[in-house]
């Protein structure tokens, strides 16, 4: 299961981080098919939004056919293979690297120190 995590500064509305969240997750294995993923109120308590978000989110994925929902029994992954465009996967790790370049700058730390620190928990 994903540890979900919304971040309020990126701009992106939090039902689309939550579809983006569970693609990588298919697309990188951490979610296997037919696993069940939280209940809308769950998730939403989890995350502390509005249980509207989280149901968009899952109503989406179920129209692309990457959810299946189940009356009574859950939502879990259906069996749709899901592939990350190389486009749309530079551009994620684009913002993930500029975002935490940003943040390390600010506590004054330069790249070498983030480069360093990063083969330290890479294992290089």
């Amino acid at each position: 299961m994903i540890d979900f995590k919304l971040d309020p500064k990126s701009g992106i509305p939090f039902y689309r981080q939550i579809i983006d969240q569970i693609r990588y997750g298919i697309a990188s294995g951490e979610l296997k098919v037919g696993e069940q993923l939280p209940t809308v109120r769950a998730l939403a308590v989890e995350l502390k939004v509005n249980l509207n978000t989280v149901t968009k989110a899952y109503k989406e994925l179920e129209i692309q056919n990457v959810l299946e929902t189940q009356q009574g029994t859950g939502t879990f992954i259906g069996n749709s293979k899901i592939t990350i465009d190389p486009k749309e996967k530079s551009a994620k790790i684009d913002s993930i690297c500029t975002e935490f370049i940003n943040i390390a700058s600010s506590y004054g730390f330069t790249i070498n120190d983030i480069i360093n620190e990063l083969k330290l928990k890479g294992g290089e």
